[in-house]
């Protein structure tokens, strides 16, 4: 989840909450994230509150924690940083 696929992925979470009252994303396979991919989580996490709808974030991977930890940003999701069993292997 790097600024190259940012702006594909956002549009897709973006059709997907459109859909629904609530929207789940699991990161376990995410094996890349940078501070694009951070904003983008953030931005979605944000235009659902606005629109009275909620995104979780699940199954953090290991790439995604150490973001989260290195930024300290964890608390800006209000979600629990459930690490995937990949990430824990």
């Amino acid at each position: 989840m790097t600024i190259y696929q940012a702006g594909e992925i956002h549009e897709k979470f973006k059709t997907q909450l459109a859909a629904c009252e609530s929207l789940e994303i699991d990161l376990r396979h995410v094996t890349e994230i940078d501070t694009a991919g951070l904003q983008l989580l953030l931005a979605l996490k944000r235009e659902a509150v606005a629109e009275g709808k909620s995104v979780t974030l699940t199954m953090h991977s290991e790439a995604v924690v150490d973001v989260f930890e290195l930024l300290n940003v964890a608390h800006e999701f209000g979600d629990p940083l459930v690490l995937s069993k990949q990430a824990t292997s």
